[in-house]
């Protein structure tokens, strides 16, 4: 199914960049608050991607990326609707960490709750100096639910996170890069650009790399080593058995390729 007749939420926004599709959350007036019709859209975007889509970029409207939780829904859910509803989002987000292809996020002002939820989800981060980072659940009797608690701790740590949460903190870009939130730093209004570059970049790398990348490598750095060994060499012949990687190997060779110190 193509992006143009895939129905998605007015709060969503799809454009096509060659093999890089634009994800762009279109909410600016709420600060891009995640909505329960957004998180499925979000779903429905990712598990219905067309085959010629080799990376994504996930965008914003306005000055701020995400600021959470759209809080004027959060209904009064007993319990078991409570996990429903977290799950629901641990659906739709892990479309996005374990689907087709690689997915850059362009963070810009608020990166908050389910908006940094969301942004640990992506494989590359890309922030702009107005960035800041925080989860104010603590404040407000809450606890993550959108898969912060395994997410946020693989790049952070427990004890950063539980600060976070504890004290309200706030990270600035600067500090959320050293930490570990973002790969990348941007200035004001460029973060979006560096994004593209970069999407543009891995969809020119071979697929069943990319493919092996998004999918296996963050289960073998989690497995027990014995078995991440075994996995590794399993992936390795998988991909180089390809007939793309025998044409890359091949130009590499004959020096046709493009080199490392060329990037």
């Amino acid at each position: 199914m193509s992006h143009s007749a895939l129905e998605l939420p007015p709060t969503l926004r799809v454009e096509r960049s060659g093999k890089v599709a634009v994800l762009t959350l279109a909410r600016p007036e709420k600060r891009n608050a995640l909505s329960d019709e957004t998180v499925l859209g979000i779903e429905r975007f990712f598990t219905h991607l067309p085959e010629d889509v080799a990376c994504v970029v996930l965008a914003a409207d306005g000055d701020h990326f995400c600021a959470g939780l759209d809080l004027a829904e959060m209904a009064e859910r007993d319990t078991l609707g409570g996990v429903r509803h977290s799950r629901m989002w641990h659906r739709a987000f892990e479309q996005i960490e374990f689907g087709t292809v690689p997915v850059v996020a362009a963070l810009k002002g608020a990166v908050i709750g389910g908006g940094l939820e969301l942004a640990a989800a992506t494989h590359i981060r890309v922030a702009e100096r107005s960035t800041f980072y925080a989860l104010p659940e603590g404040m407000r009797g809450l606890f993550v639910g959108g898969g912060g608690s395994v997410r946020i701790p693989r790049l952070i740590g427990v004890a950063r996170m539980a600060d976070l949460m504890l004290t309200g903190r706030r990270y600035d870009a600067e500090q959320g890069a050293a930490v570990g939130l973002s790969q990348y730093v941007a200035d004001d209004g460029a973060g979006l650009d560096l994004a593209l570059d970069l999407a543009a970049r891995i969809a020119e790398n071979a697929p069943q790399s990319n493919y092996a990348i998004v999918q296996a490598l963050p289960r073998i750095a989690e497995a027990n080593p014995r078995e991440g060994y075994v996995m590794e060499s399993m992936m390795a012949a998988i991909a180089q058995g390809t007939g793309d990687a025998k044409q890359r190997m091949q130009a590499f060779l004959d020096g046709r390729a493009q080199k490392v110190t060329d990037r």
